[in-house]
């Protein structure tokens, strides 16, 4: 039996399209086995986000070569789109594959074809693939949305993935029913822009989450990353009432300055992001937020990085997901003169981490003591079982049963290392 291996840089969408790409490659007759191990075929899912994400697709490349000097190996994914060139150069790499083909290369494969590279202008794209992750583990990822429109200034996604386009409400419930069937609990919604949802079919986001909730057998739903401007009141008023939607939120703010907004061209400013996390708070007090943030933009001065430090230590968020700034071929941003120094770049970056320390210790702390509704994921030694609650905390329990994929209640003991630790109760 021939056998299939995948490594996935970058966000929850690139692995579940990874994952849709490799299941075509099972049903037609592969066994995956674990990256790093030697296999007939390689997939490179790249990622162009970061300067450091392309360097690790080089890497990725030779490792593959290394335990698999025989095998294929295919590189895909969006530095694969934007770099064919360069990656088909790879010593190993038998052929690079751009957007508009990564869901083309089994066959591709079976052909037995000479080209190198196959690509085409993301503009040309109109179609947005299905694809959802299908693994051991007890969630699912699941692509609604693919492309994006708004062409902020630092942002290379829209050159690799092209306009914002969508599947149906209609196709993204049978999915769900798919997973459902597979016996998985919770679906995370994945896409580049998701709250865009709705484009290409004259649906909206609001009227999607409407439906997934009444899909029978998925017994929680998160939304991934969702741009402020498009998190509407009704959405969070939804998912305040909702028993499925978890009180959970991934909002991008990117900067705390109102100037350096303006010049990324981001489609809100602090007060309309304020207003959502109020909003948030109001109706589900106990919601995690986690929060994005890019430091060292070109134009942000002193000034304006307080501002978005004194921002974020004001508002009840969670936790902050950090972006030193990484200029990208092909961006607006690249083309300007100024740029923050790296060393204050990374001075940035650690006042912000010690934030986000904080704001993750004071929000984890207040449920020291209280019940939580946890899903189990995985085990993490002989008797610890690592599992999320509703809003997102990472729970570890000691049990003598196999409890992965079950849903019970946790009296949470104590935080330590960045983990909630407690007991099931029976």
């Amino acid at each position: 039996m021939k056998t299939i291996s995948v490594t996935t840089l970058g966000c929850k969408l690139n692995f579940s399209e990874s994952s849709s790409i490799v299941r075509e490659f099972v049903q037609n007759g592969f066994k995956k086995v674990a990256f790093g191990k030697q296999s007939d075929v390689t997939i490179i899912n790249t990622c162009y986000v970061t300067a450091q994400a392309e360097k690790k697709s080089k890497f990725a490349v030779k490792k593959a070569k290394k335990v698999s000097p025989n095998g294929k190996i295919i590189v895909i994914g969006c530095a694969a789109q934007l770099n064919p060139e360069k990656f088909v150069k790879y010593d190993g790499v038998d052929f690079v594959a751009g957007t508009n083909f990564k869901f083309d290369i089994f066959n591709i494969l079976q052909c037995n074809n000479e080209q190198k590279i196959f690509h085409s202008d993301v503009n040309e794209i109109e179609n947005c693939d299905e694809a959802y992750s299908i693994s051991e583990r007890t969630r699912s990822f699941l692509k609604i949305q693919d492309g994006c429109d708004y062409h902020c200034t630092y942002c290379a996604v829209p050159l690799a993935r092209g306009k914002s386009r969508n599947i149906s409400i209609e196709e993204a419930v049978k999915n769900a029913n798919i997973i459902a069937q597979k016996g998985i609990k919770e679906i995370v919604l994945t896409g580049v822009n998701i709250g865009d949802f709705g484009k290409t079919t004259g649906e909206n986001f609001f009227q999607l989450i409407q439906e997934l909730d009444k899909v029978e057998g998925i017994e929680r739903y998160r939304i991934s990353s969702i741009e402020p401007n498009l998190l509407t009141d009704e959405i969070i008023e939804f998912v305040a009432n909702s028993k499925k939607f978890m009180p959970h939120f991934h909002i991008p703010l990117q900067s705390g300055s109102d100037d350096v907004l303006k010049q990324m061209h981001r489609r809100y400013n602090t007060n309309l992001f304020c207003q959502r996390i109020f909003k948030i708070k109001e109706l589900i007090p106990d919601a995690f937020l986690g929060i994005d943030v890019i430091v060292g933009f070109p134009t942000e001065t002193e000034q304006n990085f307080n501002e978005t430090f004194n921002l974020l230590n004001d508002l009840p968020v969670s936790y902050l997901h950090i972006f030193p700034y990484s200029a990208r071929p092909g961006t607006a941003a690249s083309a300007i003169k100024e740029s923050v120094p790296s060393e204050i770049i990374k001075n940035r970056e650690i006042k912000l981490s010690e934030l986000s320390d904080l704001k993750s210790y004071i929000f984890h702390k207040q449920f020291v003591g209280t019940t939580q509704s946890v899903l189990f994921e995985k085990i993490e030694s002989d008797k610890k079982i690592l599992g999320y609650s509703s809003n997102y905390i990472r729970v570890s329990v000691e049990s003598n049963n196999d409890i992965r994929n079950k849903i019970c209640n946790v009296k949470i003991l104590n935080f330590e290392n960045n983990i909630m630790n407690g007991i099931v109760l029976i």
